[in-house]
């Protein structure tokens, strides 16, 4: 399909947009989702088109034969003629991308106009909703040395006292920016769960902090620059995911708020943002709210449980659209997760989720190899009869494939460039400009955060001749170590130990023969929701040990290094309620809320901002204006 056919219906769908925008900013309007628009444009469907539509598929692998041993692990870059069959034959409604399918500009577009043109090429002829999990910070799906992936959500908080919204507005607007002109349209973000749990796994720094009132101004702020700018923001995890313990990718946690508490809290940001700025979609939490919905439903495994938020009626209609007063798309947050996988089937998820209301089904079916496609047929024809039993009301399937096409209409889902030449000029353009560079490293500046002492340093770096890095790994220390030569003034003679190696006998001699000692960690580990999804849980495992030997190795070097009297910076490179436990053996503590490296960790303006901000702040060249957006015990001990 030639994109020029579609040069008429981008201008209107442009004019729908600008017009949504200006229609969402209104409060008091911002429900109004005009269904009419919906009603008069959402073309026929049969109810098999219909649930096509609500079906968001993962992509991320595919293998054109079965592997012979363990899953399928082949990236899909390129688009399998039967996966473009499906979407064609079942109008499929939405695609979510991860980093395995996006390399380079030319590569994400071809597979991003492929998508579009087997959807094109369907008996409804929607385009799709190509969605995306680009956060930023430690969720970003895009190379870091491509795109500006920014800090994340918990950098952004630490700035609010001094900027108040303005990094929230410039980090939606970019990513927005660049999102688009790959054709990528949905971006699930941003992440508006208030962490008021310091032992939370798979949240921590992806919040904004711990003030609800906060996270919604914030949160706000970042939904309406990227929808403002034609991206479909996605918040999430409703009702909220910031008091648990339990990550819902391998479990099912529980929240015992009481209603007060949750609506004060948890639901406030969601609310606030509703009212003020009516985001386009909003994903549900595989989380158990009892003071919200206590009913319960029994397991495959024949036990009887509460329903979680994903599955529940109460939850998703009366509390999100008649109390809150949402009009938009609901999406499930990925129904292979353990949340929901451990305790349904995967046709039975899928039912229940529909039941309860939620438009999009994310994930819903595994198609890595020709042998599984014929489960996408399966599932369509089980839940067709689900539909004809009313297990699926008829009503609300209509309603549901109205708000579908409504948004799709409000948003140009398709980028307007008439040409692939075209849309690779203006990708080339926007994408890690030395503007949005700019603003990625002005954010990682202003986010660090001095915790100890409560104002100066009690040493100048420069005075330093042998410095010590001790670094989770050696791309963090090499990115640190490139940012300090490349700022300093001054030439540093740069050791390293890096938490990774399984020998670190010769740190005693390190440590003696250091003039200072710069170290940092990274706490909690890493989650299936930083590196993917559920594909990863081998992956995880491992990930797990390495991370308990990197602690143990930390925890070893503390008590040598405070006792060798030599000046110590620790750094907080991840969640700051690390300070706790670490703050106690430095002299000087400061707190980044990102950690992650470009591909190539040595470069400059090129994704490696946390890294460069820091080393500016050790040289004494920027102060630490950051300030802690959740508490800390002890920070200042």
């Amino acid at each position: 399909m030639a994109l020029s056919l579609f040069r008429v219906k981008m201008t209107c769908i442009k004019v729908l947009a600008l017009y949504s925008t200006l229609l969402f900013s209104v409060s008091g309007v911002a429900n109004t989702m005009t269904a009419s628009v919906a009603i008069n444009k959402a073309p026929s469907a049969s109810v098999k088109q219909m649930l096509g539509q609500k079906l968001m598929l993962d992509l991320r692998y595919y293998c054109t034969e079965a592997p012979k041993q363990g899953k399928c692990k082949t990236p899909m870059t390129q688009l399998p003629a039967e996966l473009a069959t499906l979407i064609r034959d079942y109008d499929i409604g939405g695609v979510i991308l991860f980093a395995e399918n996006l390399d380079s500009v030319e590569q994400i577009i071809q597979l991003n106009r492929d998508l579009q043109n087997a959807a094109q090429s369907s008996a409804l002829k929607l385009p799709l909703f190509i969605g995306i999990d680009q956060e930023g910070g430690r969720v970003a799906r895009l190379p870091r040395s491509l795109a500006t992936s920014f800090s994340g959500n918990m950098a952004i908080g630490a700035t609010y006292a001094e900027h108040g919204t303005a990094f929230a507005s410039t980090v939606g607007k970019a990513l927005a920016d660049e999102l688009l002109p790959l054709g990528i349209n949905v971006n699930f973000a941003p992440t508006v769960d208030v962490n008021v749990n310091p032992l939370n796994p798979v949240i921590n720094v992806r919040a904004f902090g711990e003030d609800a009132q906060q996270v919604a101004e914030l949160g706000g702020a970042m939904t309406a620059a990227m929808q403002q700018q034609g991206m479909i923001a996605a918040l999430k995890h409703f009702p909220g995911h910031g008091d648990t313990e339990v990550d819902s990718h391998l479990g099912l946690p529980k929240v015992e708020h009481s209603a007060q508490q949750i609506r004060q809290v948890d639901l406030y940001p969601f609310a606030q943002i509703i009212k003020h700025n009516q985001p386009g979609m909003i994903m549900t939490a595989h989380i158990q709210y009892p003071a919200l919905d206590s009913s319960t439903f029994v397991s495959k495994e024949g036990e009887q449980m509460i329903k979680p938020a994903t599955l529940s009626h109460a939850i998703l209609h009366d509390v999100l659209r008649k109390e809150l007063g949402y009009s938009g798309v609901i999406v499930t947050d990925a129904l292979d997760m353990a949340g929901i996988s451990k305790f349904f089937t995967q046709t039975e998820a899928v039912i229940q989720t529909f039941a309860a209301g939620a438009d999009i089904a994310l994930m819903p079916v595994k198609l890595q190899q020709p042998d599984e496609l014929p489960a996408l047929a399966a599932l369509l024809e089980q839940l067709t009869a689900a539909v004809t039993a009313d297990k699926i009301p008829q009503s609300e399937l209509s309603a549901s494939y109205q708000r579908i096409v409504a948004l799709k209409q409000l948003y140009p889902l398709i980028p307007a460039e008439l040409t692939v030449a075209e849309q690779h000029k203006r990708a080339h353009a926007v994408l890690g400009n030395a503007s949005h560079r700019a603003s990625e490293l002005a954010l990682a500046q202003a986010a660090v955060t001095q915790t100890k002492p409560a104002v100066g340093m009690p040493f100048t770096l420069e005075q330093q001749k042998n410095l010590l890095l001790v670094m989770p790994d050696n791309a963090k220390a090499t990115a640190l170590s490139a940012a300090l030569r490349h700022y300093s003034k001054v030439p540093f003679a740069i050791s390293v130990i890096s938490l990774q190696q399984p020998d670190i006998s010769d740190a005693i001699a390190k440590i003696a023969a250091a003039d200072i000692v710069i170290s940092g960690f990274i706490s909690p580990m890493q989650s299936l929701a930083d590196i993917g999804g559920m594909d990863d849980m081998t992956g995880i495992s491992n990930i797990a040990a390495a991370y308990q030997r990197q602690k143990t190795q930390f925890e070893t070097l503390l008590p040598q290094i405070k006792a060798s009297n030599k000046p110590h910076v620790f750094i907080s490179l991840r969640a700051p309620y690390d300070i706790t436990d670490y703050g106690q053996f430095a002299d000087v503590v400061l707190a980044t809320y990102a950690y992650n490296t470009a591909e190539d960790p040595s470069l400059i303006n090129a994704g490696n901002a946390t890294y460069q901000a820091l080393a500016q702040v050790l040289l004494g060249q920027i102060r630490p204006t950051g300030q802690l957006p959740v508490t800390v015990t002890g920070a200042d001990k």
